[in-house]
This record gives structure tokens, C-alpha cells and sequence, in this order.
């Protein structure tokens, strides 16, 4: 059972990600660390499309992949990109709370009505649209896949660091997932 490790000071953050890319990123983010200047980034960030959310990390500091439920699964060629060409060695996955693509099926008529209303589909278009491709996103519990997407890129990059991260946007903070 993952549980989520609140990070107020540096001693809070896993020992296994002190003084790398991901530390940084955290203590950027909730422990106010100054910004340095970066002409390279440091790490790829793979995040929720989710607009409540924003990090707080200097100017070119990292590659930022945002996809709905932080899912980097159709987004591997760009996490290839940014670790052969940008030489990135860490990644830092991160799912929120309240996110959209938990329990899909619970939005279906939201969905699907907005896609007629908003977009002009027929009705059958977009409930086709919704039957092929909620199965791909849905993500279950945010925790959980975050965990097991952090451990599915480890296998497929075995030299690459990928933590698995948590954003409460009722707080605005960064967790770490103890897996």
C-alpha cells in the first residue's frame, strides 16, 4: 500500500531522490528553495493536463508532458525525446487528487453532451468517441496509477530515475509516494 509523505522541510524527501533533479523540483516548489538559472533542463515532469495545478520551479528547469492522469503511456516517443536528446536522467511523475480521469464512466453524459453541445458532433459520434477511448485513459485511483506508471518507465528506461509524485490541490503542495 503506497501512502503519501508530506514534504515541509528537506529531511522529509525520500533519501533515494535527495540531491537529484526531483529533490530540487520539490524543494522549488514547497520549501520556497531559490531559483537558480538553468540553461538545460534537469528533468522530464510528466503531470495532469489538470489547470488547477501549477509548479512553482524556474525558467527552463525541466521538460513538462501534461496528459490527462499524468498517463505517459501514448506519450513515450516525447519521454524518449527529452532523455536521448535532452539528456534527462530523472523523471518525475505526478497525479493529483479530484482528478478527471478517475472513474471515467461517472462523466459519460457530461461528456458526451458537451461534445454535441460544445463541439457540434452528432450524438453517435461522440458516444463512439467516449466507448473508445475512456477504456485507454481511465486511471482508477490516482495513487495507485501514478505508482504503477512510475514502475512500468523504470522497466522500459532501466537507467532512468522516475519518482512517482502526488499534487493536493486543495494545499498546492508536492507529496512524495512511498511505494
Amino acid at each position: 500500500m503506497s501512502q503519501l509523505i508530506k514534504i515541509i522541510k528537506f529531511n522529509d524527501i525520500l533519501p533515494e531522490y535527495q540531491n537529484t533533479p526531483i529533490s530540487l523540483l520539490i524543494e522549488f516548489h514547497n520549501l520556497n528553495r531559490p531559483y537558480a538559472d538553468y540553461q538545460q533542463a534537469q528533468l522530464l515532469v510528466g503531470m495532469c493536463m489538470d489547470h488547477r495545478k501549477h509548479l512553482h520551479i524556474p525558467e527552463n528547469f525541466s521538460y513538462i508532458i501534461r496528459t490527462g492522469g499524468a498517463n505517459l503511456r501514448y506519450s513515450e516517443f516525447k519521454v524518449s525525446y527529452a532523455i536521448s536528446v535532452g539528456g534527462i536522467k530523472h523523471i518525475a511523475l505526478i497525479g493529483h487528487n479530484n482528478c478527471g480521469m478517475v472513474n471515467l464512466n461517472s462523466k459519460k453524459e457530461q461528456f458526451i453532451g458537451g461534445l454535441v453541445k460544445q463541439a457540434g458532433w452528432t450524438m453517435d459520434q461522440a458516444v463512439e468517441h467516449f466507448n473508445n477511448f475512456a477504456p485507454m485513459f481511465e486511471i482508477g485511483n490516482a495513487i495507485d496509477f501514478v505508482v504503477s506508471e512510475a514502475k512500468r518507465l523504470r522497466v522500459k528506461y532501466p537507467k532512468i530515475i522516475v519518482a512517482p509524485l502526488f499534487y493536493n490541490v486543495d494545499d498546492n503542495k508536492l507529496y512524495m509516494i512511498e511505494e
